[in-house]
């Protein structure tokens, strides 16, 4: 069982803050959740010979099968280019950098999509096109960023808690305020992340407040709160907590769900009291695609149970898929039982959206957490 570490949230909301700032000079309304598409879809020819047609696609280093650009020649007849990015911000910089990327589908996070879909640069869906989305469990098009799927096809999702060494704590943590305050003999044994969003989510959620808020007052209370935290923290860690739990050093970390170590003697997850976030990364089209039919092809071809399946084999993450899901080996989900979470229980966490031009604050407020002695 392969297990690759990838970068897939890292810091730096300025890209989709200067997208909405150049929406609003542009005198565009579609600013929220969403929002209907700039540009209304192309008609596709449902016969189209997709041996005449080829993909690019951009997508994060092993979130796919290795061998998928052969499986897709095989069964779908056309080749496909694989580019690789590391981070969401990676991905929009290639998609936004002239009016034509060169690239068919991409993989990006939930809120990006909806970003790239206020500007105009995503095809709208044509379902019919892709008829395993009936394989999808309801509440997938449910989420707030994209209700009905209109221009996004959900890839993976999952949430953020706490995971912690039930070994080296004396009471599992419950709430966000163990990592924000831990106990006395837990002090310098906690991690957060600095990933924006994800750094403000524990103070946020802990306050009662919405994650998706744009507030000053709502996020200067929780920069208070995150500054009181900082001192309790052995370390910012957005990548290596599950190296630190499996040592020993830390006992309690904030961490997305597929990067905790549950495999691992005395390693649990837990989502806090307060609540959560449901994330989400996604398929799109985007609207320049000379390729259109082979696209949604291709993603019909990922909607498929054997191939969707592989992510919760190999990367522990969830698909969104049921008929993908209940293929999982019984002993996977045994051994990472955060896999085993419902939609519904999923779907009681906040979907984190694109806030526009208000992005440009959560940017700031992890910019003053870090320059803070």
């Amino acid at each position: 069982m392969s297990r690759t570490r990838y970068t897939r949230r890292l810091p730096a909301a300025a890209i989709v803050a200067g997208l909405a700032l150049a929406l609003a000079a542009c005198g565009s309304e579609g600013t929220g959740a969403g929002a209907a598409p700039a540009a209304s879809a192309d008609k596709l020819d449902p016969n189209a010979d997709l041996k005449q047609q080829k993909l690019n696609i951009t997508i994060w280093d092993g979130y796919s099968p290795k061998d998928l650009p052969d499986r897709v020649k095989q069964k779908l007849g056309f080749p496909i280019n694989i580019a690789i990015h590391d981070t969401n911000e990676t991905a929009m910089a290639k998609l936004t950098a002239s009016a034509d990327s060169g690239f068919d589908v991409a993989f990006v996070s939930g809120q990006y999509a909806q970003a790239l879909n206020e500007q105009g640069l995503l095809e709208p869906l044509h379902h019919e096109l892709i008829p395993n989305l009936a394989n999808l469990f309801p509440e997938a098009s449910e989420l707030s960023y994209d209700k009905g799927n209109k221009f996004s096809v959900p890839y993976t999702w999952g949430t953020t808690g706490i995971c912690y060494r039930s070994d080296l704590v004396k009471t599992a943590p419950t709430s966000w305020n163990d990592i924000l305050n831990p106990a006395p003999e837990y002090k310098k044994k906690v991690t957060m992340m600095t990933t924006e969003r994800w750094l403000a989510l524990p103070a946020l959620k802990s306050l009662g407040y919405s994650i998706n808020t744009a507030d000053d007052g709502q996020i200067a209370k929780a920069k208070d709160l995150l500054l009181k935290a900082k001192s309790n923290l052995l370390a910012y860690d957005d990548t290596t907590f599950g190296d630190r739990l499996k040592s020993g050093e830390a006992v309690m970390v904030e961490a997305w769900d597929g990067w905790c170590p549950e495999s691992e003697k005395n390693i649990k997850f837990t989502v806090p009291k307060e609540g959560s976030d449901l994330w989400a990364d996604t398929m799109v089209i985007l609207k320049t695609s000379k390729n259109k039919e082979a696209a949604h092809a291709f993603i019909n071809y990922i909607l498929d149970p054997e191939i969707h399946s592989w992510l919760a084999e190999n990367i522990m993450y969830k698909a969104p898929n049921k008929a993908a899901m209940e293929k999982v080996n019984p002993a996977t989900l045994q051994s990472f039982p955060s896999l085993k979470m419902s939609p519904a229980d999923l779907l009681q966490g906040e979907s984190i959206i694109d806030l526009g031009a208000d992005s440009a604050k959560y940017t700031r407020l992890a910019t003053e957490i870090a320059a803070q002695q």
